[in-house]
């Protein structure tokens, strides 16, 4: 009996499973150790944990707004990108689209619980301060960088299960 090759997302099903936990997970020990972390705690030169909340998107952009309009935001672009990977035959593609989506699924837990996300990463040259950010942030511009890259890689994985 030969299984039949159908194209499915399921490596980027994983991967929104494995972005979504990392970052709740962190969030979670963030949120656990606020108190040792509002201050600050050097991790590395240039890099400290911190506690932080942000009721924006990026850089703080579109702060005040309302969390259910962010959340909603937020779930339409999931959907959205969610389509792209069921429709992507390309296994690249499907990992990007599934960490994008997996960390936007985090901010959108931590809107509903907190009606703000939690960001802990602060990166610093001197006294100059990149705005803090949270996993869920790397995940989505990674998986941007992924896609990205993903054209001009030269050979071009498909996945097939």
């Amino acid at each position: 009996m030969k299984l039949r090759a159908t194209k499915t997302p399921v490596i980027g099903m994983l991967a929104i499973s494995i972005a979504f936990t990392i970052d709740q997970v962190t969030k979670a020990l963030v949120v656990t150790n606020s108190n040792i972390l509002s201050a600050g705690v050097p991790l590395f030169p240039g890099i400290n944990l911190t506690f932080h909340r942000n009721d924006g998107v990026t850089f703080g952009l579109l702060g005040g707004a309302s969390s259910w309009s962010l959340v909603l935001l937020a779930l339409i672009v999931c959907a959205w990108l969610a389509n792209m990977m069921f429709q992507s035959q390309c296994g690249i593609e499907m990992i990007a689209y599934g960490v994008i989506i997996g960390g936007a699924l985090g901010n959108v837990v931590d809107r509903l619980r907190f009606q703000a996300v939690t960001d802990f990463l602060d990166f610093y040259v001197g006294s100059v301060h990149w705005p803090t950010f949270n996993m869920a942030d790397v995940f989505v511009v990674g998986g941007v960088g992924l896609l990205l890259a993903a054209p001009m890689s030269q050979k071009r994985y498909r996945y097939d299960l």
